[in-house]
């Protein structure tokens, strides 16, 4: 867009923590035998303990995903002879009811050969926060404009481009404390810490503005 009055150009930037909005994590069930069937059989019990221990945990999961099914061979260094076969099945867990987190995760590691690795903290895609921050760093973008405007004596009188410069969020690891049960003998407890979330926005943007006053 030419313009023959003055341009400015700033750069417009805001930053949030805010607190998570989804925790995952996964759950990998495993087996092993020398006999291929028994491995599978062995996999598939133990995969669906898991999905029973899922199916009992109410609204507590909003979601569940399984990503990752392996069997492989297991052979001796000097030839293709099969000593053992080896099989997991992983399933990615989305959770938004924080307070029974812990004891999910500590029921899941509880079952024979499971592995269990998380929480991941997240916000959702649509999450305000997102548009918050975009909101400020326009702000931002607006109030740097003005400052220089003012410096030379001149007024912001209307915007030529704006453009996104943001950088992509990233979701960040939990803060986990593991604390066995009481004197009473009690089940262990999993106490975490939802690790807040950064939110960054950050706008390119051109205003005119009046005439400087540079005397």
């Amino acid at each position: 867009m030419a313009t023959d009055s003055p341009v400015v150009q700033v750069r417009g930037e805001a930053y949030r923590e805010v607190q998570p909005e989804l925790a995952r994590f996964a759950v990998t069930a495993t087996a092993r035998d020398r006999d291929r069937e028994a491995t599978l059989t062995r996999l598939a019990e133990r995969a669906a303990a898991v999905r029973v221990l899922l199916d009992g945990s109410g609204p507590t999961v909003a979601r569940r995903e399984t990503g990752d099914l392996r069997v492989r061979p297991e052979t001796r260094r000097s030839g293709e002879r099969v000593v053992a076969w080896h099989g997991s099945v992983t399933t990615t867990v989305t959770v938004t009811d924080f307070t029974a987190l812990g004891e999910l995760m500590l029921r899941l590691a509880d079952q024979d050969q499971v592995e269990v690795a998380g929480p991941w903290w997240e916000l959702r895609p649509d999450s305000p926060a997102h548009r918050d921050a975009r909101h400020a760093a326009i702000g931002d973008a607006l109030l740097r404009a003005r400052e220089y405007a003012e410096a030379l004596g001149a007024r912001v009188t209307a915007l030529i481009e704006l453009a996104d410069a943001g950088p992509a969020d990233r979701p960040m690891f939990a803060r986990a404390a593991f604390a066995v049960g009481g004197a009473g003998g009690g089940a262990p407890e999993l106490e975490l810490d939802p690790q807040p979330q950064t939110v960054q926005a950050a706008v390119q943007a051109r205003f005119t503005i009046s005439d400087p006053v540079l005397d």
